[in-house]
């Protein structure tokens, strides 16, 4: 199994991280994809990397809660080490638009979302988005982008099955990422995904450490507990585990192909 969204680089992973990874690989998960979100976690991540490599492959974006009073520099940055010819990025991410808690850089978010899908574009990387509390803003901002991106994730989904329909079909080279909201008691995501979504348009996360799934609600989420999702679509999809495994296996390797030529 792939991990495609953890920050186990994260200070919350600072007193076990080692360990966090063995249980992973126990776990039957494989693989371990890192989204960048700041300018502090940056050098963490490529740690975190070169300590496991052919586990751990990094991601490079600015997430947009993350935005500096002047983001400039900072993705002026970014955009040279995606223009190094021998950079170890898979993707661009994790980047996107989220209003929930504060709508006032709003134009802000946007305009750097529009840089980093240039970049997808441009140096041919899949882009991993985060949208919450923003999701017409979201369609209408990349919409222009759809023909021209190689493909993504809309990371974390947890929308309806209306707007489920709408970024499979604007975007068709783009999967969802499910995590452990899926398992949650009154989430409506299984009916959405049964309804919707296809297995072969899923791909497996935990977004660690966040969102751990049941059992673990409410506890630090660690990539180990990713095998609970599996088993969670396993039963909206009325197959077995090995089979869950098998199809979000291949997407992944299909949205991610740099990380097919190192896996």
């Amino acid at each position: 199994m792939i991990d495609t969204h953890t920050h186990i680089y994260g200070e919350e992973f600072d007193a076990d991280r080692s360990a966090v990874v063995a249980r992973a690989l126990e776990a039957g998960v494989k693989t371990l994809l890192l989204p960048n979100i700041a300018a502090d976690s940056w050098q963490p991540m490529l740690d975190l990397c070169a300590a496991h490599p052919g586990v751990c492959f990094p991601m490079l974006g600015l997430h947009p809660t993350d935005l500096p009073d002047n983001p400039s520099e900072l993705l002026d940055r970014m955009e040279q080490a995606l223009a190094a010819p021998d950079h170890p990025y898979v993707a661009v991410g994790e980047v996107g638009i989220d209003l929930y808690w504060d709508d006032s850089r709003a134009a802000e978010q946007v305009e750097a979302l529009k840089r980093q899908a240039e970049w997808a574009i441009r140096f041919d990387l899949p882009l991993v988005i985060h949208s919450r509390s923003a999701h017409r803003l979201l369609v209408d901002t990349l919409l222009p982008y759809a023909d021209r991106l190689p493909g993504g994730i809309f990371h974390c989904f947890g929308g309806t099955p209306e707007e489920a329909e709408e970024l499979l079909a604007r975007f068709p080279r783009f999967v969802l990422g499910i995590g452990g909201v899926l398992t949650f008691k009154k989430s409506t995501l299984p009916e959405t995904l049964k309804t919707k979504v296809p297995l072969s348009r899923i791909v497996l996360e935990t977004d660690a450490p966040y969102l751990a799934p049941t059992p673990h609600r409410g506890k630090r989420n660690e990539p180990a507990y990713l095998p609970l999702v599996a088993q969670k679509l396993a039963e909206i999809y009325g197959v077995t585990v090995a089979e869950v495994a098998e199809v979000t296996t291949t997407t992944a390797l299909s949205v991610f192909p740099r990380l097919s030529v190192r896996a």
